[in-house]
């Protein structure tokens, strides 16, 4: 079926994504794809409750859903409701869900069981809508977001942000490993004497990040520990000028937003996870997420220790100093 360009078709585009911050962030690349082919376009965009505010800015969106589960599956029923009426010019549907099946489409594209599960997220995402390459992250910003970002991160030196925290204990690099890390790189010989450093948490991980903030010098501190929505953190992010952290969403919206980002990996997979775009890097423990699992008693549930420690702070320092060299 051939597509309606004309300068003053609108298309209407469903858009499911998911609902971590992670997962949805790598989703943006596909999505700023197809919008900008068609600048036009009137999105839906479906997503997680945590995730919504990082669509607010989306130039196009007519509606941003935020789809909490409900038992039963009556959380896609209701979708199904609410979006069957609608003749839909394309579908994108990321969640593989019934509703993408049962609602008229001119165009879809559904992830399903034929993409490549073994590559990296973006590249997945790329199979779903045919392409041959995956297009970078990308976030979009409210003039809300900006302003939360601007009065947080106010104009003046230049700005390291760290993110010492994730939703798990395991691929969370060790607290103290951190600080000596920002110690070392603020030091007076070093390129990062006199930046700010910006510390940032989500709800629920502030003990570590108050840890590492504490040891910066006040006038050089910038608290982002549980502040904003994942949006408004996303802006804030946005206002760094080089950023470090362990393997989570804060990371993915860093790289999102086109600074430098450097992910530090162990008990998770970087060929899927990785940071995304022309300014991400990662580096990882020597040993594999199966090798660092790899031990009597294991079980994420109960794992109370972190599984980078073999992730070694020179190491850290070097990459960082290697990514500030243009040599990745």
């Amino acid at each position: 079926m051939t597509e309606n360009t004309s300068s003053s078709f609108s298309p209407k585009i469903l858009f499911i994504t998911s609902t971590r911050i992670g997962d949805a962030i790598l989703s943006n690349g596909i999505l700023n794809d197809c919008l900008t082919k068609r600048p036009n376009a009137a999105v839906t965009i479906v997503c997680g409750p945590l995730v919504k505010s990082l669509y607010e800015g989306v130039p196009q969106a007519v509606e941003v859903i935020a789809l909490k589960k409900q038992s039963y599956n009556r959380h896609w029923i209701a979708l199904w409701r609410r979006v069957a009426g609608t003749k839909w010019d394309m579908v994108i549907d990321l969640r593989n869900s019934a509703v993408s099946r049962l609602i008229w489409a001119r165009r879809k594209y559904i992830f399903g069981h034929k993409i490549d599960q073994s590559l990296h997220k973006c590249l997945q995402n790329a199979q779903v809508m045919k392409l041959l390459q995956a297009p970078d992250t990308k976030m979009w910003f409210s003039k809300a977001q900006e302003d939360f970002a601007l009065k947080t991160v106010p104009p003046g030196a230049p700005v390291l942000g760290v993110g010492p925290t994730a939703n798990w204990i395991g691929k969370t690099w060790p607290i103290e490993n951190f600080i000596e890390l920002v110690r070392r790189l603020t030091a007076p010989e070093d390129v990062f004497h006199n930046w700010r450093v910006a510390v940032f948490a989500a709800p629920g991980e502030e003990r570590d990040a108050k840890a590492l903030l504490a040891q910066i010098p006040p006038h050089l501190a910038i608290d982002v520990i549980a502040r904003g929505n994942p949006g408004e953190a996303a802006a804030t992010l946005a206002r760094c000028d080089f950023y470090i952290g362990n393997d989570s969403g804060l990371m993915h919206a860093a790289a999102a937003a086109g600074i430098p980002t450097l992910g530090l990996f162990g008990a998770s997979y970087p060929e899927i996870y990785a940071p995304y775009g022309r300014q991400a890097h990662y580096i990882r423990t020597p040993e594999s997420f199966d090798e660092l699992t790899n031990f009597p008693g294991y079980s994420p549930g109960t794992l109370d220790h972190s599984l980078m420690t073999s992730l070694n702070v020179e190491a850290v320092y070097q990459k960082t100093h290697s990514i500030l060299r243009g040599h990745g």
